[in-house]
C-alpha cells in the first residue's frame, strides 16, 4: 500500500537570517499546526522525515544543528517541533528538499507516494520543494496553516501555483489522512 510521509522543512532554524523577523510571527502561528501534524503523523506510523539546511556547517549532524537552533535566538519556536528518535534527517543546502539530497532514494526505500509537507518558507522551499515533488511523480498536500511565510501576499500565490500548477492538495491539517491515501479529495484552498 503506498505511504504517506511528513515532510517538515527549515523548522531546525537558528533565526539569524536576514528574513527571520519577517519570519518568526507566521511560524509562530504555524506552530501549533506543525506540531499537531507531527502527533498525527508518528500516531499513525506515517515517517516523518526533517529536511534541514545545514547553517553552512558541512562538518555538522542533525544534533549539532538541533542544538545550534535550540541555543538560538528564537529557540522556543524550535522545542515543540524537534525531532524524535524516529525522525529521519536530511540536510540540504539549497531550496528544494531534493536538490541534490538523497530524499527521492530514502522515499523510493520508505515506499512513500504521497508527501505531505510543512514548514517554512511558504513562497520559497516549500514552493520549491512542491514543484519538485510533482514532477517527480509524487501527490503533494500542503496545509496553509502549516506553513508559515515571510510575504503574506507571495505565500499566497505561492500556495494557489502549487495547486493550479503541481496538482497539490491544500486543505487543513485535521483533513489530512496519514493512514490512507486519499480518494477523489478536493482541495480547500481559496
Amino acid at each position: 500500500m503506498p505511504q504517506t510521509a511528513l515532510v517538515v522543512i527549515d523548522m531546525i532554524n537558528t533565526y539569524e537570517h536576514e528574513d527571520a523577523e519577517a519570519l518568526v510571527p507566521s511560524v509562530r502561528k504555524a506552530l501549533p499546526r506543525i506540531a499537531h501534524l507531527l502527533a498525527r503523523a508518528r500516531t499513525a506510523g506515517a515517517p516523518v522525515i526533517y529536511v534541514n539546511d545545514n547553517f553552512g556547517r558541512w562538518r555538522s549532524h542533525h544534533g549539532e544543528l538541533l542544538d545550534a537552533a535550540l541555543a538560538g535566538r528564537h529557540g522556543e519556536l524550535v522545542e515543540s517541533v524537534r525531532p524524535d528518535e524516529d525522525s529521519l534527517f536530511v540536510v540540504k543546502a539549497r531550496h528544494s528538499i531534493f536538490y541534490e539530497t538523497p530524499l527521492a532514494y530514502l522515499l523510493g526505500n520508505l515506499g512513500v507516494e504521497r508527501l505531505v509537507l510543512c514548514g517554512q518558507v511558504t513562497e520559497q522551499c516549500v514552493l520549491y520543494s512542491a514543484l519538485d515533488a510533482h514532477i517527480r511523480h509524487f501527490d503533494v498536500v500542503v496545509s496553509p496553516e502549516a506553513v508559515a511565510h515571510i510575504d503574506a501576499g507571495l505565500a499566497d500565490a505561492a500556495l494557489r501555483m502549487m495547486q493550479r500548477n503541481m496538482a497539490a492538495l491544500t486543505c487543513t491539517p485535521d483533513d489530512i489522512d496519514f493512514d490512507a491515501r486519499p480518494q477523489g479529495a478536493v482541495s480547500r484552498h481559496a
